[in-house]
């Protein structure tokens, strides 16, 4: 960057990334808690294995991002899914190894991966 036309017209660019998937009625979102307690118990591969699956699928009606405590620490790294309806998916105990079929299944084709959501647990 050299000049500050340049840094208007990045920024430019990006605003119409932003505005673009606003807009985007089939956004679905990909939240992962990210408290201390989520960190701990392995969220940030988790969170980083969704970007990267993401990215990698070329998948621009996803958005990955993180948020606070969920509120269910013992279940620890949490992932909630919510659909373009607004449908929430809570998935629990999540790994690394796990986000491909989450992806896959659930993010392109629309299928939840039941053996690792809330519901399952026993």
């Amino acid at each position: 960057m050299k000049s500050l036309e340049e840094l208007k017209a990045i920024r430019d660019k990006m605003k119409n990334n932003v505005n673009l998937r606003e807009e985007n009625g089939d956004n679905i979102r990909v939240v992962v808690g990210m408290a201390t307690c989520g960190i701990a118990a392995g969220a940030r591969p988790v969170l980083n294995a969704f970007t990267e699956e993401v990215a990698k699928r070329n998948l621009h009606n996803v958005t990955v991002t993180q948020t606070g405590c969920i509120g269910i620490c013992q279940y620890e790294p949490v992932v909630e899914v919510i659909d373009a309806n607004g449908e929430k998916t809570t998935y629990v105990k999540m790994t690394a190894d796990k986000v491909a079929k989450v992806v896959t299944d659930h993010l392109v084709n629309g299928n939840v991966v039941s053996e690792y959501t809330i519901g399952n647990l026993k």
